[in-house]
């Protein structure tokens, strides 16, 4: 399905998320004509795939008419410095899309008119190719059309999950927004466990990084339960089973895990106060 918009599409930062975002756009068939970037930072990379696709990227693009979504995707503390200037360029049916971490509702619509449609999104970074997956909550005045077009662009790089309780994006931040981190430490660590158990540096580094992507994907593929996988791979009193019984003793993978996602909630609720 084309991805079509009722107006301009003004993206603020085309970092790695904003740029990633634009590219799943293009390829589900938005007209680059109808997309403005605004980023006085941008990169050269970014500044030369822009002119090669026709779309006009500068400090203060100047956009033919009021935008159908100004996206915003810059860094946090930019984004509020940010919004003043957004507030001009706001039209009666422009929705305010945001994925800077931390930044509530409330703070989004603070500086922007009081009748303002404003979704808040939380992406994470398998969205650079295509399997991210992003959860979503707007305030009132957002209508099923302007959800319909953020739900577009969203899911033009993975999964769209739409709450209703913004305080969920808290823990939502510190599970699927920081965990690919989680899961690049996990294949470092067993990188590491592969070394010291006497393979080579290459070889380890190999096994665990295949290891990972290929479990990943046999998840994604499959209907069953994460727990029921696992002892799918498990025999009794075998290889498997021995690792199982440290990574899962008291104290260990679980509570690790649990700590580190309430450390991470409690922080993201930190900053959006």
């Amino acid at each position: 399905m084309t991805l079509r918009l009722a107006g301009p599409l003004l993206l603020i930062g085309a970092g790695k998320m904003g740029g990633a975002l634009l590219e799943g756009w293009l390829k589900q068939g938005l007209d680059p004509a109808t997309v403005f970037i605004q980023d006085p930072a941008l990169s050269e990379a970014m500044a030369a795939f822009a002119t090669s696709r026709g779309i006009v990227a500068s400090d203060a693009p100047e956009l033919p008419a009021p935008p159908a979504v100004i996206l915003i995707a810059v860094k946090p503390d930019v984004a509020e410095k940010l919004l003043p200037e957004v507030e001009p360029m706001v039209g009666e049916t422009t929705v305010v899309l945001s994925i800077a971490a931390g930044r509530t509702l409330e703070s989004l619509s603070r500086y922007l008119p009081e009748s303002v449609a404003v979704v808040r999104a939380m992406p994470n970074t398998p969205a650079s190719v295509g399997r991210g997956i992003t959860v979503c909550v707007a305030n009132a005045n957002v209508t099923s059309e302007q959800k319909r077009e953020c739900d577009g662009l969203l899911s033009a790089v993975g999964e769209v999950i739409w709450v209703e309780d913004e305080a969920l994006l808290d823990p939502v931040t510190a599970l699927s927004g920081s965990g690919p981190a989680y899961v690049f430490l996990l294949a470092e660590c067993l990188e590491e466990a592969g070394i010291e158990a006497g393979l080579p540096h290459e070889l380890a580094k190999q096994l665990a990084r295949a290891t990972v992507a290929g479990a990943g994907e046999l998840l994604r593929r499959s209907d069953a339960e994460p727990a029921t996988l696992r002892q799918n791979v498990t025999s009794p009193k075998g290889t498997t089973a021995a690792a199982l019984d440290v990574l899962m003793s008291e104290d260990a993978l679980q509570a690790l895990f649990t700590r580190a996602v309430i450390a991470a909630a409690r922080r993201s609720r930190e900053l959006s106060s």
